[in-house]
């Protein structure tokens, strides 16, 4: 008996090791691909990271999961555009978008909205403690934001709730490049945070005035790069969901019975995204999202600003 404990408790300390192993090189592994000649987006572990090449050097937008990401990230971003980090761009607050950031050097310019740092310190707040902090974003805004950085122009307007509440878009002027953040996730279900100002409801609306930007090609905040058709399509979801869910809420049925009886065609093809015993991002939590909010279920909460 003594002998299978022994080799059982071996076969676990291998398969925990391979486990590790695999994590290990899930987080350290990024792929860049190019966008244009001076952007490409990078892909692991987390959101979709974009850089912007600059004759000055490196603009970064978004920034992963772990500091060991957003180091490694950063080393990249500089090998690709030949100059240091002028600045890092955080499309939300969310872990796989931000918690990378302390891997930039303190002191880093680094630009969101005021709402995704009211998030991030209310919500999030104790993944910004010590020196995290000094990553936090220093150069915050209400509405609209522009950067000019080089010859390159950056424009990033917070265009309404739809994925959270504080989320912008980053437009990358004279490269006609898009960074959606996760306004549009490309062929996947998408996480809907209503309780950080998320809004299934709003979301088409919101990617309207996205569509009025100047744009060619899009880099979601998951999925492939993909074109102003790709988005299109992502918003025909986002609004067959909205109004089945509040067709659905409107009639009085119960979240079971709309579960049962919801009948999305716009998502055909649509991957799962999970980490086991954490989320699933699947058919059944968008329907109950979107029945959540159209039923008055889940409130926002109350985050307030900083420095109010």
């Amino acid at each position: 008996m003594g002998r299978i404990v022994a080799v059982l408790a071996a076969v676990l300390v291998v398969a925990l090791g391979i486990a590790g192993i695999r994590l290990y090189d899930a987080v350290v592994g990024l792929e860049a691909e190019s966008v244009t000649e001076d952007v490409w987006v990078v892909f692991g572990l987390g959101g979709n990271v974009g850089v912007l090449r600059t004759e000055v050097g490196a603009v970064v937008v978004d920034s992963m999961t772990f500091r060991m990401q957003g180091k490694r990230i950063r080393e990249l971003a500089e090998r690709l555009t030949g100059g240091p980090t002028q600045a890092l761009l955080n499309t939300h607050y969310h872990v796989d978008h931000s918690h990378g950031n302390p891997g930039f050097a303190p002191g880093t310019r680094v630009v969101s909205t005021q709402r995704t740092l009211d998030y991030m310190l209310g919500l999030d707040a104790g993944a910004w403690q010590g020196a995290a902090a000094d990553t936090l974003p220093n150069d915050v805004f209400e509405t609209e934001h522009e950067l000019r950085i080089g010859e390159k122009t950056i424009r990033a307007p917070h265009v309404g709730p739809g994925h959270t509440g504080g989320d912008m878009v980053v437009l990358l002027v004279e490269d006609r490049v898009l960074h959606a953040g996760d306004l549009f996730f490309n062929g996947r279900y998408p996480n809907i945070d209503l309780e950080a100002g998320g809004s299934v409801r709003e979301w088409g609306a919101t990617i309207d005035r996205v569509l009025e930007l100047d744009f060619d090609a899009v880099i979601p905040g998951h999925g492939p790069v993909t074109d102003r058709a790709g988005l299109v399509a992502f918003q025909g979801f986002i609004r067959e969901l909205a109004e089945q869910a509040g067709d659905a809420a409107g009639r009085g049925l119960s979240l079971e019975e709309t579960l049962a009886t919801v009948e999305l065609e716009k998502d055909e093809g649509y991957d799962v995204m999970s980490i086991p015993f954490v989320m699933r991002l699947d058919r059944d939590f968008v329907v109950k999202r979107a029945w959540e909010e159209a039923t008055g279920a889940v409130e926002p909460l109350d985050v307030p600003k900083v420095g109010s």
